[in-house]
């Protein structure tokens, strides 16, 4: 099996989200593509195949699927586009959230999304002993999302990953602020899915993109994900749909012998 780590959401190597691609000739076996996801203990690990004019898709973390996964998508599309099939535009993905087409632009990978605008949700003792901190707000998605009052708050959050893994809500938590140099800019943690902090999170932004849109009144954005790695974000709020655009590279190309 053909495989290859790409540095998603970004230009060069070393920034970015590596994601694991597995290029696949049919179906593979839930339980191996566990294993093999745990074994490349990377965020996540994508499995495609061809099916017609499109291509079966799935995500893991080393420790579970999942229903949606953002850099990991682009890190696809980047890998058919620039050697499974060079110069393809569009791609058509059948996933565990529908149809996901991702189109090639200008370098930047636009991937439509289903939308996820979080609701407004009661702040808790457990949230506040998670993240060390007392928030205003805290909103609910797919993730728990936690607007902040400044960018240095963001960067300078040191949560309890033991406590973010028990929390009742959300598979992750995504704290969140207006940016200084971009639209706005956050963190994401996922402990339950065995990643304390994910670097750069396409999915979240499927919450952030229309919780921004509201705030700042704007529909295009630039975000910025504040991880050690970091990676820009290109974000439009489209309703029911957003778009999340963001650029690529390959470092590493192998094979999986089984």
């Amino acid at each position: 099996m053909k495989y290859f780590v790409v540095d998603a959401f970004s230009e060069t190597v070393f920034s970015g989200n590596p994601a694991g691609v597995c290029i696949a000739d049919e179906a593979v076996e839930k339980k191996l593509m566990q294993q093999i996801a745990a074994e490349n203990n990377l965020s996540e690990t994508a499995f495609v195949y061809e099916v017609g004019d499109g291509f079966e898709l799935k995500w893991f973390t080393p420790t579970a699927e999942v229903d949606l996964c953002g850099h990991a998508t682009l890190a696809t599309a980047h890998i058919i586009s620039t050697v499974l099939h060079p110069g393809t535009k569009k791609m058509r993905f059948n996933t565990l959230s529908g149809i996901l087409e991702v189109e090639k632009i200008d370098g930047l990978y636009k991937m439509n999304f289903p939308s996820n605008k979080p609701k407004v949700i009661i702040w808790t003792n457990d949230m506040e002993a998670a993240l060390g901190i007392k928030a205003e707000k805290a909103y609910l998605g797919r993730d728990l999302v936690i607007p902040l009052e400044s960018e240095e708050a963001v960067k300078a959050l040191r949560p309890d990953f033991t406590k973010l893994s028990v929390l009742d809500q959300g598979m992750g938590v995504i704290v969140t602020a207006k940016g200084e140099e971009v639209d706005f800019v956050s963190r994401c943690f996922y402990p339950k899915i065995g990643i304390d902090e994910d670097p750069v999170t396409g999915s979240a932004h499927a919450s952030l993109t229309p919780y921004w849109s509201d705030v700042l009144n704007k529909r295009k954005m630039v975000a910025r994900q504040l991880s050690e790695r970091g990676g820009t974000v290109y974000c439009e709020d489209r309703e029911d749909r957003v778009v999340i655009s963001g650029k690529a590279v390959t470092y590493l190309e192998g094979e999986i012998f089984l």
